[in-house]
């Protein structure tokens, strides 16, 4: 047995808990479960505002640093910050990110998106005790690197999770969602900084820190309520759990409603498809490195937009924004505040992108938010080289002020634009089969970039001033010519059926009608169904066949329809078959174990299984 299958065995569960109410079916099930999700991104977002309060922090500082440094000193520049060891503290995280990300396929596959969510959670509340305790440099550095583990993993399952979830003309939606916790994260962790300034003891640094470890512990708590992706359990033979899970989602319950039935469907094909495509043996447990080289333009879509959302220089300014600030002639305390002031700016982006992002689009809400970042940066690039060239005219002309503006503007189009929508288009352009190794090259290709622009940005700003924001609207502008470039527009299409844009082999449509909504009649042949532990009619998945299955209400209601009774509705043939009193589905905290999906039933068997030939 090969480390892939170890790796498969330890950490793929073996049974599929719920422990969500059932009261909470439906919508308010959905929207719960994005919001708790979003929460991983929102501690990212709060990291970042953290770094950047501390950049300015003398008791950190002078903590961490080993520096002499007075806050009046820093306000008078006659006392210089240390620039190797902060770049290295805040590298570290994108370092180990990056590299996480990429390992992260694995646990995507494996252990499924909800306990990916939850193992991100516990790395992220480690690595805020490791950091409440650090006396040191080199601890502090092990705590950043631990909770670049937790950011690398969240940052490529959440997007997913979310995608997996969300209805097709919502998708948009919930990746506004996402980015409004990590924006509300952020001004969170600015206005919390600004606060805990005004210390002068290691309050002043752990404090926050233990801000950061409440919420990891509330998101580990919630985590365990969330619902499993139903695509990751289609896939990994949890099959009739899925259409479970998807009824609860978007049907309130109803396991016979049309929608969820079409998305259940709609995987199965999708998958028996993908899996020939990539030539993937029967006993094959997830796609390999080498099956992304079938994939070609969407790793490049998914590698370039992830790139130019960091080459926006969004990470340079959120880690350096006070510091920032204080170069347009503020003072610390006010560069703080206003610097929360900006973050504020930023955590109202997304909400005209929870609107209309899946009515307008994706490609025009980002050569939108091109137009818009280029245009403040120059603005931005202007003052600055005003500022630096005739300080003693700053306050004839308001150019402080206009700074200001400028960075709001800026992280406001940001915020709409920029900020969402790679990390949802990177997610839903994937199969299903291959998407957590999609998602995490693109997550990872984020990561290095980011990295670079933190190292590169402090001696890029201090040696070029304005130009540098300049430099970053001109990327910006080419950011604009590669969206128009892309012509694929993928909003308000069923994630199964993105693939028909790149040329991926399609399902045969539908060869006969749902009945009453209790059938679904697939392709000819020999069809089967078997009855599960709870009564539950549960689908045999094969590849070389489709299924006529009928399955009960989950709202509470037992339903005596037949596999027969359906067959006869629609005219076709079938043997006599005992009525069966089918229940409905999974109740709070039930355990369900898992499908044998797989085992080779023969027609002669009779513990349990319906055989139904339909001519």
């Amino acid at each position: 047995m090969d480390f892939q299958h170890r790796l498969y065995r330890f950490l793929r569960p073996k049974t599929y808990t719920v422990l969500y109410p059932r009261a909470f079916v439906g919508r308010p099930l959905l929207y719960a479960s994005c919001a708790i999700a979003s929460l991983g991104d929102g501690l990212f977002g709060y990291s970042q505002g953290l770094i950047a309060s501390f950049q300015l922090q003398p008791t950190f500082l002078n903590q961490f640093y080993g520096t002499k440094i007075s806050l009046a000193g820093i306000e008078e520049g006659t006392e210089e910050i240390p620039r190797v060891l902060p770049a290295v503290f805040i590298a570290t995280l994108g370092i180990t990110a990056f590299f996480t990300a990429l390992a992260s396929a694995y646990v995507l596959d494996y252990a499924g998106r909800r306990r990916s969510i939850q193992i991100g959670a516990v790395f992220y509340l480690v690595a805020s005790l490791v950091q409440i305790i650090a006396t040191d440099f080199p601890v502090l550095v092990i705590g950043r690197s631990i909770q670049g583990i937790g950011a690398g993993l969240l940052s490529t399952c959440v997007p997913v999770y979310l995608v997996e979830i969300a209805p097709a003309d919502q998708r948009g939606t919930f990746a506004a969602i996402e980015a409004l916790c990590m924006t509300g994260g952020y001004a969170l962790s600015t206005w919390v900084g600004y606060l805990f300034m005004r210390f002068e003891t290691a309050a002043a640094w752990r404090g926050p820190f233990a801000v950061q470890a409440a919420g990891s512990f509330v998101l580990l708590l919630l985590s365990f309520f969330l619902p499993e992706s139903p695509r990751w359990l289609v896939q990994n033979g949890f099959a009739a759990q899925g259409l479970w899970t998807l009824s609860d989602l978007h049907a309130g319950g109803d396991i016979i409603d049309r929608r969820p039935n079409d998305t259940y469907y709609g995987v199965v094909d999708t998958l028996r498809l993908q899996r020939i495509r990539d030539h993937a043996t029967p006993d094959a447990i997830a796609p390999r490195w080498r099956n992304l080289l079938n994939y070609p333009r969407r790793m490049a879509i998914g590698f370039f937009i992830r790139m130019f959302s960091q080459l926006t220089g969004i990470s340079a300014v959120l880690h350096f924004l006070p510091e920032c600030l204080t170069r347009a002639g503020l003072d610390t305390p006010h560069a703080l505040f206003f610097a929360a002031i900006c973050a504020v700016a930023y955590s109202l982006g997304p909400c005209p992108a929870i609107l209309f992002s899946d009515r307008v689009g994706r490609r025009i809400i980002l050569m939108s938010g091109s137009v818009g970042l280029a245009c403040a940066l120059i603005v931005l690039g202007m003052m600055q080289l005003y500022v630096s060239h005739w300080p003693h005219m700053l306050a004839a002309l308001g150019s402080t002020r206009g700074i200001i503006i400028g960075f709001c503007l800026y992280l406001f189009v940001f915020g709409g634009t920029w900020g969402p929508v790679p990390l949802l288009l990177s997610a839903e352009l994937f199969p299903l089969w291959m998407r957590a190794r999609g998602m995490a090259v693109s997550t990872a290709s984020d990561w290095f970039f980011e990295s670079v622009m933190l190292v590169s940005a402090p001696p890029l700003l201090r040696a070029l001033g304005g130009y540098f924001y300049l430099m970053l609207g001109g990327c910006c502008i080419l950011s604009w010519f590669a969206v128009w470039c892309v012509r694929y527009e993928v909003s308000g299409m069923a994630l199964e059926k993105v693939g028909a844009l790149f040329g991926d082999p399609q399902p045969a449509p539908d060869q006969l009608k749902q009945a009453d909504q209790v059938l679904l009649a697939r392709e000819t042949g020999v069809e089967r169904v078997r009855l599960s532990a709870r009564g539950a009619i549960l689908p045999v998945v094969r590849d070389e066949e489709s299924q006529i299955a009928m399955v009960p209400s989950a709202a509470g209601v037992e339903c005596q329809w037949t596999l027969a009774d359906g067959i006869e509705m629609l005219g076709l043939r079938s043997a006599p078959v005992e009525s069966s009193s089918v229940d409905s589905g999974p109740s709070t905290g039930t355990t369900v174990e898992e499908s044998d999906a797989g085992e080779k039933e023969t027609p002669g068997e009779t513990d349990g299984l319906l055989h139904e030939n339909r001519t």
